[in-house]
């Protein structure tokens, strides 16, 4: 087996947040996201890694600053997809 690197790993776990929230419809804007980017002409894929962009700005705050996950920033980072999310840091 394949010892897997840190940004792969690092992707696959963004891909499985993303994936929980689709299925769980929580928050409910993972999935309005998706289908609005998809509308757009985004492919799946695109649209994931978009929506991706928006879980690693939640993260990061998570894990560099020590901060709990900021939902309300998420949200309005979902919301205002394909513009760049925002880190408020």
């Amino acid at each position: 087996m394949k010892k897997m690197e840190s940004p792969e790993l690092a992707r696959e776990a963004i891909f499985e947040i993303i994936a929980n929230q689709l299925r769980s419809n929580d928050p409910p804007e993972t999935n309005k996201a998706l289908k609005r980017l998809k509308e757009m002409g985004f492919d799946d894929l695109e649209a994931k890694k978009a929506i991706g962009r928006c879980v690693a700005v939640e993260i990061f705050g998570v894990i560099k600053y020590n901060k709990p996950f900021d939902l309300s920033r998420y949200v309005k980072n979902l919301n205002r997809l394909p513009e760049e999310p925002f880190d408020d840091e």
